[in-house]
């Protein structure tokens, strides 16, 4: 009868703890033990595998290969385990880290209004949130979920769409006085034209004029790297800016912000989902509940 190793789910929570802490010291202090039997862990695990998992040094830990192999499939080994457990204890609620990122006008304008009634349906859910617009990678930002907008590339992500959201050009009141309301197109050469200048920035804006396409370029003397700035920027007056409608449209109904060339606007709606890695059937209940929140509960212009 082959022997049963009881410590290899020990072993394998060792080694994602060291992975995700990047060290054997941090990963010590998450796990209650000294980095001397964190290490002792994982050398075994190597042992027993027989192939390295790590390159260590005093300055940096890297994975090989084959490390980062094992690591991907023990963070999935891992969550079932503990998906598991919480099916087999009776009632047992959501429980531990779940990490959200998502941009800044949609962290401050949707999910932080949110985050106390979640927090008070799953009282034992610790909630990370990280706001930016920059598009970052689960894996590497040890991220959960993250927010997107706009058609999802071809990935190994898993999508949830949450609803979707128009887009206008808009501009203060006091810009347009100063600077006259463009009726064309073509009349936007003469305004400032404010564009972003993070990764996913769009060029050019699209119009449409006698049911035909139109792209006019973005050309300002400001870029911004997130939607929260731009709307501030247009707020006080600096230019135009193009922005979602969920961001913008408080400012409109106070008439802060006029939408401008609205006969040329396509009307295109923008999905925005709630992305994440692993499969829907096999998530932890923590990552799970977060989503089944937000597909209930946000609601977009």
């Amino acid at each position: 009868m082959p022997r049963i190793d009881v410590n290899r789910s020990g072993e394998m929570e060792a080694f994602v703890q060291v992975v995700e802490r990047d060290g054997f010291s941090a990963a010590a202090r998450q796990l209650g033990m000294t980095p001397s039997a964190v290490s002792k862990l994982v050398g075994r695990l190597e042992a027993r595998l027989a192939t390295q998992l790590v390159h260590r040094s005093t300055r940096k830990l890297q994975l090989t290969p084959e490390g980062k192999h094992f690591y991907e499939r023990s963070v999935q080994v891992l969550a079932d385990m503990d998906e598991a457990e919480r099916c087999a204890a009776a009632g047992a609620a959501p429980r531990g880290r779940v990490s959200i990122n998502a941009s800044v006008p949609f962290g401050e304008l949707v999910l932080l209004p949110l985050v106390p009634r979640f927090l008070e349906q799953h009282p034992q859910v610790t909630l990370d949130v990280t706001l930016t617009d920059r598009v970052v990678d689960l894996m590497d930002e040890r991220t959960d979920v993250a927010v997107r907008w706009g058609q999802l590339p071809a990935s190994d992500l898993v999508a949830r769409r949450l609803g979707d959201t128009g887009q206008a050009i808009v501009a203060s009141p006091a810009y347009l006085a100063r600077c006259g309301t463009p009726r064309t197109p073509q009349e936007l050469e003469a305004h400032n034209r404010l564009g972003s200048n993070y990764r996913r920035n769009l060029p050019d804006w699209p119009l449409q004029v006698d049911g035909r396409a139109v792209l006019v370029p973005v050309a300002g003397n400001a870029r911004a790297g997130d939607g929260a700035t731009l709307r501030r920027l247009a707020l006080d007056g600096v230019g135009l800016a193009r922005l979602s409608l969920y961001h913008v449209q408080p400012d409109i109904d106070a008439g802060r912000l006029v939408p401008v060339l609205e006969e040329f606007n396509p009307h295109e709606r923008e999905p925005m989902h709630a992305v994440y890695l692993g499969k829907p059937g096999r998530l932890p209940a923590r990552v799970r509940a977060l989503l089944d929140f937000l597909v209930a509960n946000v609601m977009l212009a």
